[in-house]
């Protein structure tokens, strides 16, 4: 058996950055910027009014003041005129500040009669005017790589790019193995189980930036597990379910050496998770998740997020971890690392770390279990027992 770290940097080393192509801005939320967005002009392009109200010089702007108002100038129609002692113009927010001016007074502290307006004898300091180019200037940039957040869209619009380079999407085959299941909406017999686990994958695949297809469930034989690998010609990544451990009906181990996997590496001295093999099968990569569901899910948030990270151009690396103190001692570890599904909880100390502590049972075929934790309580290999408020290592679990 391998480490986890071990484990990880061989699965990171069977991928690379796939190629990226040109898509427009609504089509690009989620997607990992490869190239740089750079600004075609400053923003904003004019000093602009920050408040709806009155533009004017700031010398002449004493409690009582009178201005005449000379005209008015809407977001989006600016007035070219200049101002002179004793003018305004009525101004909006986002429109131009005019030459001559370099104060808007709100229009809260302003009095009007006709064109005239008197300043009152309380002033909000201001001057409520947004410099030209106050957020970013023309040559500005978007750095890359980045996955595109609703913020970074809405720059890169700001900036001027209507279209946007990014990774294509990796494209992963799921592939569930075992006579013992049927899917979803199926009808069960007394001896089966509905399968569950490709679906929670490929929700956890579309978060990652990635578009699963789900193959139909292989069966405990060699021709037709055979078969249900070829359909996944073309994927980037294939993710198999079950079927990699070393039971007389674990299959998937020889069928995919059969069909030329370059295995890299099989069992890794974790919990869950143990019986994890990966490798290259023609030009995808492939890695063989266990079937209990907890275990396929743990594992696919350690090992196959990574990758999908890796696939699109973000650093290749494991998830880091952070810090909780333990709500209640715990006892020791065995050989394998386990990572224990946790509920975080409200700070213990002063510290102000979370509190966390374990699901009441870390059986790796309990749903249930998974969906109520929100955390992946780490234990180092062989880790002594600890106290209550011991300092512990865990991951959010994916949302």
């Amino acid at each position: 058996m391998i480490s986890v770290d071990e484990a990880l940097a061989e699965c990171l080393a069977l991928v690379a950055p796939l190629p990226s192509e040109e898509v427009h801005l609504l089509q690009a939320g989620g997607r990992v910027l490869v190239e740089p967005v750079l600004a075609a002009r400053d923003q904003p392009p004019f000093a602009a009014s920050a408040m709806d109200g009155y533009a004017l010089a700031s010398a002449d702007a004493r409690p009582g003041a009178q201005f005449s108002v000379v005209a008015e100038a809407p977001a989006g129609r600016a007035w070219t005129g200049r101002l002179g002692p004793g003018q305004a113009l009525r101004i909006f927010t986002g429109a131009p500040v005019p030459e001559g001016a370099d104060r808007v007074v709100i229009q809260e502290d302003v009095r009007r009669e006709g064109d005239v307006i008197t300043l009152n004898e309380t002033l909000d300091t201001g001057p409520y005017i947004r410099p030209a180019g106050g957020d970013f200037r023309a040559g500005d940039r978007m750095d890359a790589p980045r996955r595109l957040g609703p913020a970074d869209i809405a720059l890169a619009a700001s900036m001027g790019g209507a279209k946007l380079w990014v990774t294509r999407r990796p494209k992963v085959a799921l592939l569930a193995t075992g006579d013992e299941l049927v899917p979803p909406g199926g009808r069960p017999r007394e001896d089966q189980i509905v399968a569950s686990n490709a679906y929670g994958l490929a929700a956890m695949v579309q978060a990652a930036g990635g578009v699963p297809q789900l193959l139909p469930i292989a069966r405990d034989d060699g021709d037709t597990l055979r078969a249900c690998l070829e359909l996944a010609r073309g994927a980037d990544l294939i993710v198999t379910i079950g079927g990699a451990s070393v039971g007389d009906h674990d299959l998937v181990g020889d069928v995919s050496a059969a069909m030329g996997l370059e295995q890299s590496f099989y069992k890794i001295a974790m919990r869950p998770g143990k019986p994890l093999m990966a490798g290259r099968l023609g030009a995808a990569a492939l890695i063989g998740l266990p079937g209990n569901p907890v275990s396929a899910l743990v594992c696919g948030q350690i090992f196959v997020c990574p990758m999908l990270r890796a696939l699109q151009g973000l650093p290749a690396e494991a998830q880091a971890p952070l810090k909780a103190c333990l709500a209640e001692p715990i006892g020791e570890n065995g050989p394998r690392a386990h990572y224990m599904r946790a509920k975080l909880g409200r700070p213990l100390t002063r510290q102000s770390l979370p509190s966390i502590t374990p699901v009441d049972s870390q059986d790796s075929a309990l749903l249930s279990r998974l969906s109520r934790a929100d955390a992946l309580m780490i234990r180092a290999p062989d880790a002594r027992a600890a106290p209550a408020g011991e300092i512990v290592d865990y991951l959010p679990l994916l949302t």
